[in-house]
């Protein structure tokens, strides 16, 4: 019972040989001709282009739509009329409120997170307000951090050079 039987349809296969290697082509059409044009006369003058057709088709549609939009808006439809004020009145961001404390930007990066904290834990500026002053100073610490590297690399070549 552990003698394998071959199927039928797998005993007259053999595989196909490999594909003989023909001799390397330049690149693009060796049938093209330079100066040569497939359709001389060009585009008719005065044919409108497809694109421009299915675009101007759709602009025609899109007017109805909005037509039968503002219709039932006016007939009370919330939906309708959340679409339209959706689309045509522009969405209110979220603004952090401004906030004072004191603050002195001369003072080294962890005293100004420091100040910061102060502030938070005061009460005088909110958490979420409070995170996106450290992480602005983040970032001006990494610009500082980059342009004193360049600085030092920069007169290091000097010396060098």
């Amino acid at each position: 019972m552990t003698e394998q039987i071959a199927p039928p349809w797998g005993t007259d296969w053999k595989p196909t040989p490999p594909p003989i290697p023909s001799e390397p082509r330049g690149p693009g059409n060796p049938a093209w001709q330079p100066g040569v044009s497939g359709n001389p006369r060009g585009r008719p003058p005065g044919r409108p282009d497809r694109r421009l057709l299915a675009t101007e088709q759709m602009l025609q549609e899109m007017r109805n739509i909005v037509a039968v939009l503002v219709g039932r808006a006016l007939e009370g439809d919330t939906n309708a009329a959340s679409i339209v004020l959706a689309k045509c009145l522009p969405s209110i961001k979220a603004q952090a409120e401004k906030v004072n404390f004191e603050f002195d930007a001369t003072a080294p990066i962890s005293d100004q997170v420091a100040q910061v904290l102060d502030a938070v834990a005061a009460g005088a500026v909110a958490p979420d307000v409070g995170r996106l002053i450290i992480d602005s100073i983040k970032s001006l610490a990494d610009v500082r951090a980059s342009e004193e590297l360049e600085a030092r690399i920069a007169a290091l070549e000097e010396k060098q050079g």
